[in-house]
């Protein structure tokens, strides 16, 4: 494939959860990416310094989407030819971005806002809710 191929997936899923021991407290995430090259294995990450619960879900979601972006250029494949679903089951997150939610809280805001920077970089996307029970069952916590 050359560069700006079209080539490659049509859409992709990422699944994503974090959070906080303690709520601040140390900060951890996990995502796995469905539809690209490789077999869908949870990526894990951690958050130095205290984070809260709401702060773990969003850099989560900014650390899966730059993987993602990462992961199609180094395939070659154009991430406008691509579309995105993302499951989450935080409410919140899935709310403040697509804007039916106020984003409150002055430090998610940058968050926020990085997350639907990066998502403007897909031809299309989508965030859902799901339930607890689907993170723990892709993710395994």
């Amino acid at each position: 494939m050359g560069a700006g191929s079209t080539a490659g997936p049509s859409r992709i899923t990422i699944v994503f959860d974090g959070g906080s021991i303690g709520n601040p407290g140390d900060g951890y995430g996990s995502y796995v990416v469905l539809g690209v090259a490789g077999s869908p294995r949870p990526a894990r990450i951690t958050f130095p310094g205290v984070t809260t619960n709401n702060q773990a879900e969003y850099q989560t979601l900014i650390h899966a989407l730059n993987a993602l972006l990462a992961e199609l250029r180094r395939q070659e494949i154009d991430p406008k030819s691509v579309g995105v679903d993302i499951y989450s089951d935080s409410q919140l997150v899935v709310e403040q971005v697509a804007g039916r939610w106020k984003v409150r809280n002055a430090d998610l805001r940058p968050r926020v806002e990085e997350v639907r920077r990066l998502l403007g970089s897909f031809g299309d996307w989508t965030l859902r809710w799901h339930s607890r029970a689907e993170s723990v069952r892709w993710l395994g916590h």
